[in-house]
């Protein structure tokens, strides 16, 4: 692993909160992801699966763990599988956890080889009456390809086909919505290393230099910090803003011109996520710094809008009407064009058109249950962007924040983002 150590103690205790969720008499198992294949014989690297690191930390392939809390053998009620290592896998792949490595990780006392699965999976399967098994839920999934969780629920369905089989996603969605304190703090490792990489690219970006030289600052200073990229890096220069999801990246950085960076660090599998645009001459026109200050009030109202028991709706539609009346100001919209809106299709749409935020976690679009009020603990990105292709270029700003009973705390709020700020590290 690159990140630094983490005490077992969070996976332990996100352990315990899902073993209360499980009535009598459950068994709850969750897999690794699959290595997934490139052309060849390449593949991608790992990565990953959340909801395994969530109650383990484990990171390894081929990886199973078995919750069973009320077997009558206190050995087999947190079970933790792992590939066996051998002096093969060490030459091709490098060290592999050993039994002793896995329980310092995630605190489950009782680690057994793969192999031994066939044979443990009995004994709890005939103690059991329910069974939770996990899938990828996500509402914006593609399922497309056949994960080792479905070919897992293909094979124990087979040979146990009388147990009560339900669904252990929406209990793993509601625990991992609400973020721990140790949590926090991994977000924070990651937003400070993004952080870092913005104010770097800060003083290398000018007229000339390509979007993916950009990039590389980023990356570099990224994996100096012990982080990678959270998400496929957006670095738009000029019109190429106005492309929501723009990842070619090759484009020389024009005076005159915004640079959008929709950039963030990933730290331990915690994900920040940020949004700048920057001047790349280093000083923004009038236009674009009255289009900027537009963004960034929305932005600043609507994170001020993030309180508990907030609906994301009631939230959106807020970000909207406060966005049309920008959109006013900057001559983009008339009163005309805000009377005669559709109330599901407000006017601000036609230069706002996508979501004002998501949850945000071990996946930048994470987990959770976003048809309920905001609750403490629930950390949420706040993206208003406004894109104006005919005029060449796009303002998005984001910041991440976490929902508390005394108000939303920006997790961002020391990251430059007022124009003058900006400006003036710029020119320095």
């Amino acid at each position: 692993m690159r990140h630094a150590p983490i005490a077992n103690q969070l996976f332990l205790a996100n352990r315990d909160r899902l073993r209360r969720l499980l009535p009598p008499r459950s068994v709850a198992i969750v897999n690794a992801n699959d290595i997934l294949p490139t052309n060849a014989d390449g593949s991608l690297p790992l990565h990953p699966n959340s909801d395994l690191f969530y109650l383990s930390g484990i990171e390894q392939a081929e990886s199973l763990l078995l919750l069973a809390p009320d077997h009558s053998d206190e050995k087999l009620r947190e079970v933790l599988f792992l590939l066996e290592p051998n002096e093969l896998l060490r030459i091709w792949e490098g060290h592999k956890l050993s039994k002793a490595e896995a329980t310092e990780i995630s605190g489950v006392k009782t680690v057994k080889w793969t192999g031994e699965l066939r044979s443990t999976l009995h004994m709890v399967m005939c103690e059991s009456e329910h069974v939770f098994l996990n899938t990828n839920e996500h509402k914006r999934a593609s399922i497309e390809v056949e994960t080792r969780d479905a070919r897992f629920i293909r094979d124990c369905q087979n040979r146990y086909p009388l147990h009560d089989y339900q669904r252990l996603a929406p209990l793993l969605h509601r625990l991992r919505v609400v973020k721990s304190a140790a949590e926090i703090d991994l977000l924070k490792e990651a937003i400070q290393i993004t952080d870092a990489g913005f104010r770097r690219v800060l003083g290398f970006v000018k007229p000339g230099v390509a979007e993916h030289e950009v990039e590389a600052e980023f990356a570099h200073e990224f994996t100096r910090r012990r982080g990678k990229f959270a998400y496929n890096p957006i670095v738009a220069a000029g019109g190429n803003a106005c492309v929501l999801h723009y990842h070619a990246n090759d484009q020389v950085c024009r005076d005159g011109d915004v640079l959008l960076l929709d950039v963030a660090a990933s730290y331990a599998n915690y994900n920040a996520d940020l949004t700048r645009t920057i001047p790349i001459n280093g000083r923004f026109t009038p236009r674009q710094r009255a289009v900027y200050d537009a963004v960034l009030r929305v932005l600043r109202g609507s994170i001020a809008g993030a309180t508990v028991g907030k609906l994301t709706r009631d939230w959106t539609r807020e970000s909207q009407a406060m966005m049309n009346e920008e959109l006013l100001r900057l001559g983009l919209l008339t009163v005309d064009d805000i009377a005669k809106q559709d109330p599901n299709e407000p006017a601000c749409r036609k230069y706002f058109m996508h979501g004002l935020g998501h949850p945000l976690g071990l996946d930048v679009h994470d987990v959770g249950f976003t048809h309920e009020p905001f609750a403490p603990g629930w950390v949420l990105t706040v993206e208003p962007g406004i894109y104006l292709p005919q005029e060449g270029f796009g303002v998005r700003l984001e910041n991440d924040i976490v929902v508390t009973e005394n108000g939303p705390v920006d997790l961002m709020a020391h990251i430059p983002i007022e124009a003058d700020e900006i400006e003036s590290i710029m020119a320095r």
